[in-house]
């Protein structure tokens, strides 16, 4: 069996060794644009890039695939193509060009979360049980059929990054469970069903604004769904910001959203959302690194008395 990989983050990575160990001919690997990162904007190869290499596998990285990548991939003759977290949305001429079909790896419990960031989302939106699906890939937006799905627990506190690191050899598994399923005829192949249809937008940066109107428990899940990124924020009313990275809901009498209830080395930095209240536990100044808010305030007096999100609103 002939197969081409189309994945880009460290997500896609799991799934593309299981291939080649499992012994798989994986004839080519598309990825996204190497893009420049980091101060001196250096141009970085993406994990599945750098993994494909190291493999000695043909590496493809149209711009869009459906414009300049549909005679590269026509040329390697897949009998299957497996997508995981590709980034790019395949046409329905892509999609014709491997005989056997497109199985994608999708990191949420289809129909549920459909859209390209269902870890953060599910996080965000409080859930406790998430999971892998595959599914066969058609035109739409994560709407193919179903092929097998695994069940996962969303860990207590748990980030998005460090869901992401748990779900990927999952999904992986799954992935093989899957082709060995269909190269003996026996994998099922359900519709999903609309009705259970969620769909949510890509992570933007401006998402990362903490508005305290939200609950401390909202607030909390948001926190860890947009960890590492775009990462959560707060602007104070002393014109500081201060990115939060990890966050902890307190029980606390009703206060106007966004007071400063204590700023002191030894209560820590808490400050009341619409439902109780949010204790910060790790954060970063600007042109600071992440530190403990406790020892941060030990050597940094906070004058703040509210943070700005919600405040101004709510007097004006």
């Amino acid at each position: 069996m002939r197969i081409v990989f189309l994945g880009t983050p460290e997500f896609g990575v799991p799934s593309l060794k299981a291939l080649v160990e499992a012994g798989y001919q994986v004839v080519g690997v598309f990825t996204q644009p190497d893009k420049p990162k980091g101060r001196g904007n250096k141009m970085q190869q993406s994990p599945v890039k750098e993994c494909a290499l190291s493999y000695g596998i043909p590496v493809f990285q149209p711009v869009k695939i459906r414009i300049d990548g549909v005679e590269d991939l026509r040329a390697l003759k897949p009998d299957l193509c497996v997508t995981a977290a590709f980034g790019q949305i395949l046409s329905q001429e892509i999609l014709d060009i491997p005989t056997i079909g497109t199985v994608n790896v999708h990191s949420s419990l289809l129909p549920k979360y459909r859209g390209s960031a269902p870890i953060n989302w599910a996080i965000m939106e409080g859930e406790t049980v998430t999971g892998v699906t595959t599914m066969m890939t058609d035109k739409g937006l994560d709407t193919g059929d179903i092929l097998l799905q695994k069940k996962m627990e969303i860990l207590p506190g748990e980030t998005a990054e460090e869901l992401t690191a748990r779900m990927a050899p999952v999904g992986a598994a799954l992935l093989l469970e899957t082709i060995r399923r269909i190269q003996a005829g026996d994998c099922p192949r359900v519709p999903q069903n609309e009705v259970e249809m969620s769909y949510f937008p890509m992570l933007k940066k401006e998402m990362g604004e903490i508005d305290w109107r939200m609950s401390a428990h909202s607030i909390v899940c948001r926190v860890r769904g947009l960890t590492p990124w775009p990462g959560c924020y707060m602007l104070l009313d002393n014109g500081e910001i201060l990115k939060v990275w990890t966050a902890e809901e307190v029980q606390g009498e009703r206060h106007a959203p966004g007071t400063v209830i204590s700023a002191d080395p030894k209560a820590g930095l808490v400050i009341a959302a619409d439902e109780n209240y949010v204790r910060i536990v790790d954060m970063q100044a600007q042109g600071g690194k992440r530190m403990n808010a406790r020892d941060y305030l030990r050597g940094h007096p906070l004058n703040a008395k509210v943070c700005v999100k919600g405040e101004e609103e709510n007097n004006g």
